[in-house]
């Protein structure tokens, strides 16, 4: 059955969505501030709308994906596609956002008598792009019960994970189970080197025995063991390293403001920060690898003091503990 969809936010993630939607048989309206965007999504099949709000006022589900919680909120409020749309439109976020974001911007949907989701996503721009993405909804059940058949045109699997805000509260959950696993995949690999095993025989044996994880097996950090990872393509994205920076810095200060201790949750969220900021601007989180490995390739002489043994948190760390506790 067809459905009009204003579809709002075409760049890397949100532009194969939408062109998805237009291959299963919807009728896709969509719009970006960035012409480049927006034109390639004309060129997949999505009508181009004039404004967010003109699309909105034509659909019968506004799906959004946009960069910050402030976006989403600043797209709902007054004068904007709330007030445009029709009443009982169904809103679809599939935006990664903060979870009191996410409630907000449900309460402010439904106020003004439409109907509402959270439907963040998982699988990067292959997964985008391949229809195979992992959508975490949050909602009421009539709600996700009408929004599925649109989520499984983008994606292979979809989750209802509860109420208002909880597939935004899965995402970063699941995201920083990822982080961590990343680093803690890459420095296994620096470690490995160190002591003379090569990355074949680490990959070989740790893909069947129990440190088997997604970051090893589909995402690995080092180049070799798995053709289509982003190492064999000198780390470019794939899910970009700024974007998991922002999913554990929700991670983080959900973890704050709720009193729980997650220690290496934090110091990923640190480590991420910092690469995001430096080299890995433009590459895959996976290359966080490089800066592990040159950080250990810098001796003693990196560490406080110059003294051998672990890398000690640093005050920012102590700091976010202490609120914890």
């Amino acid at each position: 059955m067809t459905t009009t969809v204003a579809f709002l936010g075409l760049g890397h993630m949100g532009g194969p969505m939408a062109a998805n939607l237009v291959k299963a048989g919807h009728s896709v309206l969509g719009y970006d501030p960035v012409p480049e965007a927006l034109a390639a999504a004309a060129g997949a099949g999505v009508e181009p709308a004039a404004s967010a709000t003109a699309a909105a006022a034509e659909a019968e589900v506004v799906l959004t994906m946009l960069p910050a919680g402030r976006q989403v909120l600043a797209l709902y409020g007054e004068g904007g596609l709330l007030a445009a749309a029709r009443p009982g439109t169904l809103f679809v976020d599939c935006s990664t956002i903060d979870v009191a974001d996410s409630r907000a911007a449900h309460r402010a949907a439904v106020g003004a008598g439409h109907r509402a989701l959270d439907a963040p996503v998982s699988g990067g721009v292959t997964g985008a792009e391949a229809a195979t993405l992992t959508f975490m909804a949050g909602g009421g059940e009539a709600e996700f019960a009408a929004a599925e058949p649109l989520l499984a045109a983008m994606g292979r699997k979809v989750v209802h994970c509860g109420g208002a805000g909880a597939g935004q509260a899965a995402k970063i959950c699941n995201n920083m189970i990822l982080g961590i696993s990343m680093i803690a995949v890459s420095e296994a690999f620096v470690l490995a080197d160190s002591l003379g095993l090569s990355d074949r025989a680490l990959f070989d044996v740790a893909s069947a025995a129990s440190g088997q994880c997604w970051a090893l097996t589909v995402n690995c950090p080092v180049p070799g063991p798995v053709p289509g990872s982003p190492a064999n393509r000198d780390y470019r994205p794939g899910f970009a390293a700024p974007l998991m920076a922002k999913d554990l810095g929700l991670a983080a200060d959900a973890a704050r403001a709720g009193g729980v201790d997650t220690e290496l949750g934090l110091r990923a969220a640190a480590l991420y920060a910092a690469y995001a900021e430096g080299e890995g601007a433009d590459r895959d989180f996976s290359g966080i690898v490089r800066s592990i490995r040159a950080r250990s390739a810098a001796g003693p002489a990196r560490r406080p003091g110059g003294q051998a043994g672990p890398v000690q948190p640093d005050p920012q760390h102590h700091d976010e503990k202490d609120e914890l506790t």
